[in-house]
């Protein structure tokens, strides 16, 4: 009878321990596919509310998860403001005042430029893949396309602003076509939806990010991806203080 259980025991933590495997490949295929080793983007975001739009257009280069750049390009008022991510530092450069300002982490939860993504969204301080545990919570249609359910939960001292994340990525092309955002007590802050998923570079992607947050009605902000081309030459030397000022 003990060797039995101990046979189920030893099974059980084998199935377990897979399950968090693929939990975890699946959460790194659908960042790998999104991000590319490198990437050049040009975006539009339309921030919506109750009583008003407001549309800004930006172009972004990365490289990996360590760098990043993004620059707006409009409106007049925007534009030329940059953001630059360089391994673990975060800069905001200010045209208006011909200053950079260097982000601390307790800036990532506040609002990107006024919309409903934060900080953290758009720079990306934090890792999905190397910053939270994986966890396989079911599966699920979403748009008619079937869907793994997946638990992301942050690791012990990880920069990260999510108490959790639910994260459903689509099971055919590893593509993430909803997640929900939980603050530090468990409570919804915001959803993100994946759509129009299109070809973009010889991939198939949602277009179109939305994030809706859960208790603001008549609130949220539409992220369009414009162009997205992937394997881009780009060096570190690209993600400079300097570059922040000049790229275009």
């Amino acid at each position: 009878m003990r060797k039995y259980s101990l046979t189920v025991g030893l099974l059980s933590l084998c199935l377990y321990m897979l399950a968090g495997q693929n939990a975890t490949e699946i959460v790194r295929m659908a960042d790998e596919k999104f991000r590319g080793e490198s990437s050049v983007a040009t975006m539009k975001m339309t921030i919506v509310r109750p009583t008003w739009e407001r549309e800004m257009t930006m172009k972004t280069w990365a490289m990996g998860n360590a760098y990043s750049l993004i620059k707006l390009t409009a409106p007049a008022r925007d534009k030329g403001t940059a953001f630059l991510k360089r391994d673990k530092e975060i800069w905001n450069w200010q045209p208006t005042i011909d200053r950079a300002i260097k982000m601390p982490p307790s800036m990532m939860m506040q609002s990107w430029m006024g919309s409903d993504f934060t900080n953290d969204d758009l720079v990306r301080e934090s890792s999905i893949v190397v910053d939270y545990r994986h966890e396989m919570m079911g599966e699920e249609e979403v748009e008619g396309r079937a869907c793994y359910i997946i638990k992301l939960t942050p690791k012990p001292d990880a920069p990260v602003v999510w108490g959790e994340i639910l994260a459903w990525i689509d099971k055919a092309d590893y593509m993430q076509l909803k997640s929900e955002f939980y603050d530090e007590d468990g409570f919804l802050a915001n959803t993100m939806y994946g759509k129009a998923v299109k070809e973009m570079d010889g991939r198939l992607l949602p277009s179109v990010m939305e994030i809706v947050p859960a208790d603001k009605p008549g609130h949220k902000t539409r992220m369009e991806y414009l162009e997205l081309d992937f394997g881009v030459d780009l060096s570190k030397g690209f993600f400079s203080m300097q570059n922040m000022k000049r790229a275009q």
